[in-house]
């Protein structure tokens, strides 16, 4: 499934931060378009369905 949101860049010291408006996740990088990739790989991460694992006793 393919969700689109919305992104908000702007520059922050050396950096530029890329901040999702409709969930409380932001991801930074040296420039605007590494700062979406990372926000992308974030969204991405944060929406991955879970997988249970087993611990070894």
């Amino acid at each position: 499934m393919i969700k689109t949101f919305t992104a908000r860049v702007f520059p922050e010291g050396n950096w530029f931060v890329a901040q999702c408006l409709e969930v409380e996740i932001a991801s930074q990088g040296e420039t605007e378009t590494e700062a979406l990739a990372n926000l992308q790989e974030a969204l991405e991460l944060h929406f991955e369905r879970p997988c249970a694992t087993i611990s070894p006793h």
